[in-house]
């Protein structure tokens, strides 16, 4: 089995600092590590929205790396804390991004994340095209 660290520009220290891909190709599939709203200055915004759009901005970035779009996305996971209180805000964003056929996806409330301030996380799969 051959795999492939995808480490688009930037993102070369989560894969040296955390010990993690930003995605991982392996037999025509992509899987992304879960992304939270932080931007690439390291900050979180406090608005929901400017999270959310950080989230798939960096997912974006992933794809591009590869070589894809989001119409390669097939399976999308998002995690929320107060899912209800941002849930239309979320599909407004999310509705800039995803292509038809739009991927299967799965949105679960939790009660937090490894630090304080994101209200959402992201992992998504993606396929190369046949």
């Amino acid at each position: 089995m051959r795999k492939t660290a995808i480490i688009p520009e930037g993102m070369q220290e989560v894969y040296d600092g955390w010990q993690m891909s930003p995605a991982v190709e392996v037999g025509g599939l992509l899987f992304f590590t879960g992304f939270t709203g932080v931007g690439r200055d390291g900050a979180t915004p406090d608005d929901p929205e400017a999270q959310f759009r950080n989230i798939f901005d960096r997912i974006l970035a992933v794809l591009d790396a590869a070589g894809l779009d989001f119409g390669a996305v097939v399976e999308m996971t998002s995690y929320h804390i107060g899912l209800q209180d941002h849930l239309e805000v979320f599909r407004k964003v999310r509705a800039d991004y995803v292509q038809e056929p739009f991927p299967a996806w799965t949105a679960i409330e939790v009660a937090g994340f490894f630090r304080p301030g994101p209200v959402c996380e992201i992992r998504v799969i993606a396929a190369r095209p046949d």
